[in-house]
């Protein structure tokens, strides 16, 4: 039997309409100083989105870290998907489950920061002053949690499914009313195909401005997924595409909000490709385990295991037949932002923490 989709989203709306007058509530008390916002006396940047995952919140956030690596950083996220709670920094003996796979990702990649997690982040702030007094913080994924003011939030929408063009829980993925936006300092549209990127085209950039609505002190830029080379999750191993044969028979393990730009990079190299593919943050079971060893041995013997950095930061966690560790790498991304305005948003982002420490230097 046939589902009507668009009868089923109509019999949603009104329930939407409930979460959003719950939302709007919410904000309303905030703005109005019945709930607080907890001010701090350091930089702080919050990177974030209106809707649920997939905009890329967490290479952005580590674009950051190398661009602010002069800095003494801290990275504080509530750490979703964790077995835990309360204030936890990361230490070379956590794991995903206690702290959080995209923290644990963070943790692994820069081991010279600090990552810590808490469901409080004013609480998180106050403790990394008190334990680490770092230069900087980066907030990972707090747009929605009002009680801390950031100094500076950027906003990150995709360019396949812009804010604009979503609707309010259930019915759509915003978490907020696209009006949310009006809070942000730097909007970054994320996921731009690099084959065409909306800034090499001044119409459709014109276009995206004015359909985003943005204030005139709102500055918008745009940026892309760029795909690394292949790493060996349990060595130091590293494979190029051009080591993978087209006939190399490939397995894509994605656990994310939308496995499909990996699946078509790959496809890019190979032609033999399967994608299996879970929930965003799933938990790796044994009888997962062992569906992917008996799908590996199906496609043979030379079978290539490619998974994401956020899933690797789960599967590494597991007792994994050596079988499968041999074939199991990692496929890193990073952000690029476009070229032509590439220099201005670092220089946004540097003036922020420079001019900011400036002021509190001469308060004290």
């Amino acid at each position: 039997m046939s589902v009507n989709t668009s009868l089923v989203r109509t019999m949603i709306y009104p329930f939407s309409w409930l979460y959003g007058l719950g939302v709007g509530i919410r904000n309303a008390l905030f703005q109005w100083g019945i709930l607080k916002e907890q001010e701090f006396s350091l930089p702080v940047i919050c990177i974030g989105n209106l809707t649920i995952g997939g905009t890329g919140k967490t290479p952005h956030t580590e674009y950051l870290i190398r661009l602010l690596n002069n800095y003494k950083l801290a990275v504080l996220s509530r750490g979703y998907g964790r077995k835990t709670r309360g204030f936890i920094q990361a230490n070379t003996n956590s794991t995903a489950l206690e702290i959080g796979d995209e923290p644990f990702q963070i943790h692994q990649k820069f081991p010279k920061i600090t990552v810590a997690v808490d469901e409080k982040r004013a609480e998180g702030i106050f403790l990394l002053q008190k334990e680490v007094n770092p230069d900087v913080i980066l907030l990972d994924d707090a747009y929605q949690h009002r009680y801390v003011k950031a100094g500076l939030n950027i906003l990150l929408t995709d360019y396949n499914r812009l804010i604009t063009r979503d609707s309010l829980l259930p019915a759509g993925r915003l978490r907020e009313p696209v009006s949310q936006k009006n809070r942000a300092h730097l909007i970054v549209v994320t996921k731009c195909p690099a084959s065409n990127f909306p800034a090499n085209n001044p119409q459709e950039c014109a276009e995206i401005r004015k359909e985003l609505r943005l204030k005139s002190n709102q500055k918008l830029f745009f940026s892309t997924i760029k795909y690394r080379e292949p790493k060996a999750v349990y060595t130091t191993a590293e494979i190029s595409w051009q080591s993978i044969s087209n006939d190399t028979p490939v397995l894509i393990i994605a656990g994310i909000a939308n496995p499909t730009p990996l699946l078509q990079e790959v496809q890019k190299h190979c032609h033999k490709v399967q994608l299996m593919e879970f929930r965003d943050h799933h938990e790796f079971t044994d009888a997962d385990i062992r569906h992917i060893q008996q799908q590996t041995k199906n496609l043979g013997k030379d079978a290539l295991i490619l998974t994401t950095e956020k899933d690797a930061a789960r599967l590494k966690g597991l007792s994994l037949p050596q079988e499968l560790k041999d074939k199991l790498y990692q496929v890193p991304i990073e952000v690029e932002i476009h070229s032509d305005n590439n220099e201005h948003f670092n220089d946004c982002i540097k003036n922020f923490v420079e001019n900011f420490k400036s002021v509190c230097k001469e308060q004290k």
